[in-house]
């Protein structure tokens, strides 16, 4: 541990598996306090408090499309921590695939709502609670997709929310910044990384067009993760950052 993160407190969503806890684990191992939440993995968020001690970590239900349980977060992330300082946007879904004229609305809006829309709840209740708590300081980091700089053929709304994932983290850092409101707002792009979502059956096929020969793992996003929680970033706003082997070198 080099306690790149001491004293912050963080709101990881979808941080209970994958990506998330991957995210988390860095989290923890530099110092943060961290509140992880899950609509539908109860279990895997009781195992993550588990793992990690209740004196550090906090586990919420959520579902990241309903503004109600947004406050639901902050409050216990408050009464918990005392404050908040890094909000990381993770939860997402892959949604339905095919062409896009077979997708049914209920199909491409369960996409954006959980993909999107939440992102705008979780900026907004993320920085009124840091305006109140924490001096209007802080960090978000909406965890986008390569899909959100290059459109997926056979996913149209899952390339459409993560560009509009990218777009909104433009958008809200260069308003904070303009009124000299001391938040950043960054985007992580994952390319292909080792998570149970991955078909076996697909694997082979999916490394071969990775110019580093492999997939990702979990935490190669935490780190990134955890660069832009801390104040080693503090020069990094409303940027992006590509992590996936050189697939868009």
């Amino acid at each position: 541990m080099s306690d790149r993160l001491k004293g912050k407190v963080a709101i990881i969503t979808g941080g209970v598996a994958g990506i998330g806890l991957g995210v988390a684990e860095c989290y923890v191992r530099e110092g943060a306090k961290v509140v992880l939440t899950a609509n539908h993995n109860v279990d895997g968020g009781h195992a993550a408090v588990a793992k990690f001690g209740d004196d550090v970590s906090l586990f919420v239900q959520q579902d990241v499309a309903n503004e109600d349980d947004w406050k639901k977060v902050i409050d216990a992330t408050i009464a918990k921590f005392g404050k908040l300082d890094i909000l990381v946007n993770n939860a997402g879904i892959g949604g339905v695939n095919g062409a896009l004229e077979d997708l049914s609305l209920e199909d491409w809006q369960k996409v954006i709502d959980i993909n999107l829309t939440a992102n705008f709840l979780g900026e907004k209740a993320a920085i009124n609670a840091m305006k109140k708590t924490n001096d209007a300081k802080g960090s978000i980091v909406n965890v986008s997709s390569v899909a959100g700089l290059v459109g997926l053929p056979m996913a149209p709304a899952y390339s459409a929310s993560k560009g509009g994932s990218r777009m909104l983290t433009h958008a809200t850092a260069l308003s904070l910044a303009s009124r000299g409101i001391d938040i950043r707002v960054n985007s992580v792009h994952p390319g292909w990384i080792d998570t149970a979502i991955i078909p076996e059956a697909a694997r082979e096929q999916i490394v071969k067009t990775i110019p580093v020969g492999h997939m990702g793992e979990p935490h190669d996003i935490g780190e990134i993760c955890v660069y832009l929680g801390s104040d080693e970033s503090k020069f990094a706003n409303g940027a992006e950052f590509t992590v996936d082997g050189g697939q868009r070198a």
